[in-house]
């Protein structure tokens, strides 16, 4: 293949500039005018089998529809997630928002399966939910249409935001929607910040071997996010990931926000 001749450092800039973010929008419409290409079900195709896979014992992990035969755990997820189940008497009930057909619990649940209490909430588009509900909902992992009918039936201690606010048209009204729900310990992961620069709204472009789709993205401003969070939140700790994006000032990061008292 051509990439076996290519340095590795040539090679790392090719792919960023062809895949990752671009552009700088007005609006969240009119980046959306500009993607092409994206078709939800074929990506709820892959992610769907995928995770199968995962279920049925054919992989141990997956992220963004790719298997892997051995689990990369995310140690500040874990980290914030433990902290959570540790204040609660051995009880973590999280609302995974966005959070597919479960990825993130078949990434963690060995870890908290026989915890005192545990139980994994995902609220997601509907196809997904249905999905969910039909197959692979189980004893620990639920799926839910929306946040106040996941709070009503499970005492949420954890809301976790993982590579979901930048795909948010209104990240800051999710904001507002959970915040009122009182909800103890917050987690943002895999989220893309600036450091300096205000939002913007550009478009990301997913590398083909994943799936060929491209749509809009916010990155938020790391400030901004954290003041916005403040007036309620304690920020306990934040991570930068060493993952390298093609955004000047810019980082992968996450957060673990605990309420105020």
């Amino acid at each position: 293949m051509l990439k076996e001749f290519i340095p590795p450092v040539l090679l790392k800039y090719m792919i960023g500039f062809f895949y990752g973010w671009k552009g700088n929008f007005s609006t969240w419409s009119e980046a959306q005018k500009k993607c092409s290409g994206y078709n939800s079900e074929i990506i709820f195709s892959k992610v769907k089998e995928a995770l199968l896979k995962v279920k049925n014992g054919e992989a141990v992990f997956e992220r963004d529809s790719v298997t892997f035969d051995k689990i990369q755990y995310s140690l500040h997820l874990l980290s914030g997630l433990s902290i959570a189940a540790l204040q609660n008497n051995g009880k973590l009930n999280v609302l995974d928002f966005g959070g597919s057909l479960g990825s993130s619990y078949y990434q963690n649940k060995n870890i908290f399966k026989d915890i005192n209490e545990f139980n994994w909430c995902i609220v997601e588009q509907p196809h997904f939910v249905e999905e969910g509900i039909k197959t692979f909902a189980d004893s620990n992992l639920h799926f839910f249409y929306d946040v106040k009918s996941c709070t009503e039936k499970y005492k949420i201690n954890v809301l976790l935001l993982a590579s979901v606010l930048q795909y948010l048209e209104e990240p800051y009204q999710l904001l507002d929607e959970v915040i009122a729900e009182n909800i103890e310990y917050i987690i943002i992961d895999r989220t893309p910040v600036f450091f300096k620069d205000d939002d913007r709204i550009t478009i990301q472009r997913v590398p083909k071997n994943i799936y060929d789709a491209q749509y809009p993205c916010r990155i938020l401003n790391e400030t901004k996010l954290i003041k916005y969070l403040s007036k309620y939140y304690e920020l306990i700790f934040d991570y930068e990931s060493p993952e390298r994006i093609n955004l000047t000032n810019a980082a992968l990061k996450a957060y673990l926000f605990k309420r105020k008292n």
